[in-house]
């Protein structure tokens, strides 16, 4: 039972950081966070993995998403030109968005939940794993924030992100 347990935590935990598009995703909403500041530093890092949840729910019920990977790649084209352009929306507008991605993203996670495991330790670990994503990004982008010439770094750094989900939504 530990041991099942453990396998479904893992194999959750190992999901979002074997899919670049995930990982980018995760990285940016820490990243564009800790780019705009005050609330919104932990208010999108808390509130993507509390709603990537009920997308992960809607797959494993089996309830229709269509172009979830379309989702997943304008994840990472949206958040990172929010990035590079370093918009700072009203904090009803950034939720929204992050919303709508970690529902797509959620319900990607939720369609790839090997059979063997039980979907809650499959979402404890992704969940996890999610949120040290987001707190890998807050720290980059509070390091990057300190002086004028790195926070240009992060506005490139943004545009890279940018760049890979163009790719992904090419490939």
């Amino acid at each position: 039972m530990i041991q099942q347990q453990m396998d479904g935590i893992g194999s959750g935990f190992v999901h979002p950081l074997t899919g670049p598009d995930h990982f980018l995703a995760m990285f940016a909403v820490g990243l564009w966070g800790a780019q705009m500041g005050g609330s919104q530093v932990w208010r999108l890092a808390v509130a993507f993995p509390m709603i990537m949840v009920v997308g992960g729910i809607l797959a494993i019920l089996g309830l229709p998403l269509p172009h979830v990977e379309l989702g997943i790649a304008l994840s990472v084209i949206t958040l990172g030109t929010a990035i590079g352009l370093a918009w700072h929306p009203s904090s009803w507008i950034a939720l929204t968005l992050i919303a709508f991605f970690a529902i797509c993203h959620g319900y990607a996670h939720g369609t790839e939940l090997p059979r063997t495991v039980t979907p809650t330790d499959f979402a404890m670990g992704f969940v996890i794993a999610t949120g040290l994503i987001h707190v890998l990004g807050i720290g980059v982008g509070l390091v990057l924030q300190k002086t004028l010439h790195k926070r240009r770094l992060i506005r490139y750094l943004g545009a890279l992100i940018a760049l890979s989900g163009v790719y992904f939504l090419i490939v």
